[in-house]
């Protein structure tokens, strides 16, 4: 391992503060670049006024919707927009979510878990098992279907909803909670990612091992090969996770019941249609719904974020 010094600072005092078995390697910043830093304040001004700016730009929507969830409908419109209201409505807002038209939010939540849920765990497992394939079997034309595969990436996704939904139409799944799990398993960037994570994390002499002791494909698949998987795994999950989540063109497609949709889907359907329980506007509780369901996609980031990073940190190493 290796550390790198900068400055002009004395080795020994650097040393007697690190691990015998680091090799310091030092590098003393040329006095005239040191100068230029010094000589540029407007550029440097001008950089962070940038970054300030583009902070502001991602921060200013989160703050105002946390803010109007304490507000009413009128308080939306009429009080500043990036300040809470006084004295908050905030459990008002709650009550009248979850009991607005016979607590049809609740059941868009479940939707939506259930959509992604399912869409998670059967594409993550389809494409563990199509990029261990492409990765540890030799079969003919494998480099031209896999290249097809990895066509398809480049594909827009809304340009396959018009055939997908005639497809559906077809086999009598339009309108059906099948109808959107079913097409949703199909990932084929996610396919290329365990590829490449198999050929990058799994040893052919370990499976060739495995063989030899007598393990048949089934068990070295789940029993050697999924293990060591495991940041791969959780790479997938999470990118068709957070996908399947915020889908809501292909369910307003597919979909015509209000008991079906997901949240993407409800929620804008109250935003258009601007009133629900005898023409009275909800504005305020598609705020508070709107943040709510952006906890889910927060909890599997911070949870399963570190194994996502280790993935992307180990792909990086090893490419």
């Amino acid at each position: 391992m290796f550390l790198f010094v900068t400055g002009n600072a004395p080795l020994s005092s650097i040393c007697t503060k690190v691990p015998s078995r680091i090799n310091i390697i030092s590098y003393v910043v040329p006095q005239e670049h040191r100068e230029n830093a010094d000589t540029f304040p407007f550029a440097n001004a001008l950089r962070n006024i940038v970054f300030g700016a583009f902070l502001l730009y991602c921060l200013l929507p989160a703050i105002w919707i946390i803010t109007a969830i304490s507000k009413d409908n009128s308080q939306i419109f009429l009080t500043f927009g990036l300040w809470f209201a006084s004295p908050p409505h905030f459990f008002e807002n709650l009550i009248g979510l979850f009991t607005v038209q016979d607590g049809i939010f609740l059941r868009w939540f479940r939707n939506s878990l259930l959509y992604a849920g399912s869409i998670t765990l059967g594409s993550t497992l389809i494409c563990a098992m199509g990029g261990y394939a492409f990765s540890k079997y030799d079969f003919p034309y494998k480099q031209v279907l896999f290249n097809f595969i990895l066509g398809t990436i480049m594909v827009p996704s809304t340009a396959l909803v018009f055939p997908l939904f005639l497809l559906l139409i077809k086999v009598g799944l339009v309108n059906t909670m099948w109808g959107i799990i079913l097409p949703g398993l199909v990932n084929p960037f996610g396919l290329y990612l365990m590829k490449t994570f198999w050929d990058l994390g799994c040893p052919t002499e370990l499976i060739e091992a495995s063989r030899l002791e007598g393990a048949s494909e089934w068990q070295i698949f789940w029993r050697i090969g999924l293990p060591v998987m495991q940041n791969g795994l959780v790479t997938v999950a999470l990118l068709s996770f957070v996908g399947s989540w915020n889908n809501f063109f292909f369910p307003l497609i597919v979909l015509n019941q209000e008991n079906l949709y997901p949240l993407t889907l409800g929620l804008n359907v109250w935003n258009s249609v601007g009133s629900v329980a005898g023409g009275r506007p909800v504005y305020n509780l598609i705020a508070l719904g709107s943040l709510i369901s952006v906890l889910p996609l927060l909890i599997a980031i911070i949870v399963l974020g570190k194994y996502w990073r280790r993935g992307l940190i180990a792909g990086a190493i090893e490419g």
